[in-house]
């Protein structure tokens, strides 16, 4: 396979996800020594962690990069783009795709560069949003999926073009829509049940039942839904109740766990 198997035009950049795959920039360094490459949080507040953050790097400079980046997609994690604006513009435009805001009061950071992310992320844009965020970008590709995708080994290419619908520029501390925001946490969601089915060894769809089981009873901080996990899966064969006494969380998960301590007694 190489580059003009995918459809579209050739990417000309790459943007790699150092932090997903940190063995990465030291791979970059040794074999693509030519590939010009900037440091995404140079010159944002994340300034002081550039060392360990995303790269952009030219793919004009090294098609042998670039088809490995289709041959070996996963030992290449990240975005491979094509646009048609200078580099000073596109760093521009992606370091304003780092820091969103949640609602009037929070504000925080997005790695859309991840392939996951990505996955989620995009995926909850509809045509006026995404030609807001991809604004200088005409094509996104990347290889990955949800991380249920990852379970079920249907991870592939993805690749999105930009509508260019007439909308203004992508904002500092652009807004999250409520749905982008829903999106966010699914992935955060799966990827914990995906962590925990890789340390215990338990099927990854009973582990996700078990999650939604403990979301509705109300178990939404993470201590606690990962003690409910826990539990759940030491009494697989008990009924959770649909309601229970306590003023915390914490509190109702230890009156669910002496009951059904007290029930196998």
């Amino acid at each position: 396979m190489n580059v003009a198997t995918l459809p579209g035009p050739a990417p000309q950049w790459l943007l790699l996800d150092v932090p997903g795959a940190p063995e990465t920039a030291k791979r970059l360094r040794e074999q693509f020594p030519e590939a010009p490459r900037f440091a995404l949080f140079e010159s944002t507040e994340f300034a002081g962690l550039k060392e360990h953050g995303p790269l952009l790097v030219d793919l004009r400079q090294s098609p042998a990069l670039a088809s490995l980046c289709h041959l070996d997609a996963r030992s290449w994690p990240g975005l491979l783009l094509v646009s048609s604006t200078s580099a000073e513009s596109l760093l521009a435009h992606l370091r304003r795709m780092l820091t969103v805001t949640l609602g009037l009061h929070y504000k925080a950071f997005l790695s859309y560069y991840n392939p996951y992310t990505a996955s989620y992320f995009f995926d909850a844009c509809d045509p006026r949003e995404l030609s807001c965020w991809l604004g200088p970008i005409s094509l996104l590709r990347w290889f990955g999926g949800t991380w249920s995708d990852r379970t079920t080994g249907c991870q592939g290419w993805q690749q999105l073009s930009n509508p260019r619908l007439p909308v203004p520029a992508l904002e500092n501390e652009h807004g999250l829509t409520n749905r982008q925001q829903m999106k966010l946490q699914e992935c955060l969601m799966e990827r914990h049940v995906w962590r925990w089915s890789r340390s215990t060894g338990h099927d990854y769809w009973l582990l996700w039942d078990y999650l939604q089981q403990g979301q509705a009873l109300g178990f939404r901080e993470q201590a606690v839904l990962d003690g409910w996990l826990w539990l759940r899966l030491q009494y697989p064969d008990a009924q959770p109740a649909s309601t229970l006494p306590g003023g915390s969380q914490r509190e109702r998960l230890d009156h669910l766990r002496r009951l059904w301590q007290g029930n196998q007694g």
